[in-house]
């Protein structure tokens, strides 16, 4: 049954001719030699301790976190620069990107709700800025690096072992034009759709980009969000005017995908607001750089005339809290009041005077879809003294219904649940 199994992830995943390596080419880089199944000699990686004086300062400042009554927060796993999370539909694993150069794989082995391992993912490939991971509900894990998108069939399974079955995607460097990479807003993440395409939010490079820019953002969906079947064809761009979204997921109810986008910097303490948006068409445009956040006009752009049509937010959220990873809540361990919503995570300012932020907001939807006023729901990584004890930034949901939440900056995640009053 195994060799027939293989044979059937093969088939899928490589039939496409941009998988598939000519027979008369001998495979030479590590890609290649995972794309037809062959070893690369790669050690496997070292287990990251999950106790020791680590664990136990993160537990110690998770004393600190408030939650509404019948909460619990719990130290889940420790994971270096944990930023977006993938919870795998048929084992449970949780794949965590970074903004570094490594993928880190979870695995809660008893089910007891702690890690029992957290490893490198995949580490004969050498990834760049693998912020973005997600599943397909068939198991197709695809990561989305600063200008590579790549696809790991049955990833859950193909873990245990430094080598993993890998195909391409998008090929280096044509998510967007070589000369558009920057060290800034290349955090990319990804979302399988209803319709099994591949969408992706590309944050554009500037803080307001300049205006012979942008015929060739509008044109490729930098700043914005694209979308392409799931082995990288027919690509479109499916919504543009948004600076840096580095958070999206899809309303279950109605298939509407929302998304977070961080506002214009230096434009004061109390503006612009950040942004929790819904995308109910294809095309839409949500108005920057002509917004900078909100209604706030940008200095930049002040004198232009706003294209026709532009879609103001569903949700103004603080002032540079900087919001990024988002889910619906789709568990059943939750009160009823949190079902259907949105929990989604405020990384923290950098650049405001008093600091604002790091800590879990939970946004109610009405009965129309669409959004009711947000509240918060976790907070304290941000203490008196105006200091960071860690900065959540993406949430997701375990198949128990619980919450885990990831932070870069202690290098961990944790787990909220609910035991009632």
């Amino acid at each position: 049954m195994k060799s027939i199994w293989l044979a059937a992830v093969s088939t899928v995943a490589f039939a496409s001719s941009s998988f598939a390596q000519p027979a008369t080419q001998p495979p030479t880089s590590n890609l290649e030699k995972l794309q037809t199944f062959q070893s690369t000699g790669t050690v496997e990686p070292k287990q990251i301790p999950q106790e020791g004086r680590r664990a136990d300062a993160i537990r110690k400042n998770l004393d600190k976190i408030k939650l509404p009554a019948g909460f619990k927060i719990d130290l889940y796993a420790v994971v270096p620069d944990a930023r977006h999370m993938a919870v795998g539909p048929n084992a449970g694993v949780v794949f965590v990107g970074t903004r570094k150069s490594n993928v880190y794989v979870v695995t809660d082995r008893d089910k007891d709700r702690v890690a029992d391992e957290v490893k490198q993912f995949a580490p004969s490939v050498e990834f760049k800025i693998p912020n973005g991971v997600c599943f397909s509900r068939d198991g197709m894990l695809y990561v989305v690096e600063q200008n590579r998108v790549l696809q790991f069939p049955a990833a859950e399974f193909f873990y245990e072992g430094p080598d993993v079955a890998a195909g391409i995607v998008v090929k280096q460097g044509d998510l967007i034009p070589p000369s558009e990479e920057s060290f800034n807003h290349t955090a990319r993440v990804c979302r399988v759709g209803p319709d099994g395409k591949l969408y992706i939010a590309l944050g554009q490079p500037f803080n307001v980009p300049p205006k012979e820019k942008l015929e060739l953002y509008r044109k490729d969906g930098i700043g914005g969000i694209i979308r392409m079947d799931q082995d990288g064809k027919n690509r479109e761009v499916y919504a543009t005017g948004i600076r840096n979204s580095v958070g999206m997921d899809f309303n279950p109810a109605d298939k509407t995908l929302w998304f977070t986008d961080n506002q214009v910097d230096g434009m004061g303490d109390d503006q612009p607001p950040g942004e929790l948006n819904r995308i109910t068409q294809m095309g839409e445009n949500f108005g920057f750089p002509y917004y900078g956040g909100g209604m706030v006009r940008t200095v930049e752009y002040k004198g232009d005339q706003v294209p026709s049509g532009t879609v103001p937010p569903q949700v103004e959220m603080t002032p540079h809290a900087a919001d990024l990873g988002m889910v619906f809540y789709t568990g059943k361990m939750f009160p009823q009041a949190y079902r259907g919503g949105i929990f989604s995570a405020q990384h923290g300012s950098w650049n405001r005077t008093e600091p604002v932020g790091a800590r879990v907001m939970f946004t109610p939807i009405k009965p129309d879809g669409t959004a009711d006023k947000p509240q918060v729901f976790a907070e304290g990584w941000l203490n008196e003294n105006g200091e960071y004890l860690g900065r959540p930034v993406d949430v997701a949901t375990l198949a128990d219904g619980s919450l885990l939440v990831s932070d870069d900056t202690a290098g961990a995640i944790y787990r909220i649940y609910y035991e009632g009053h």
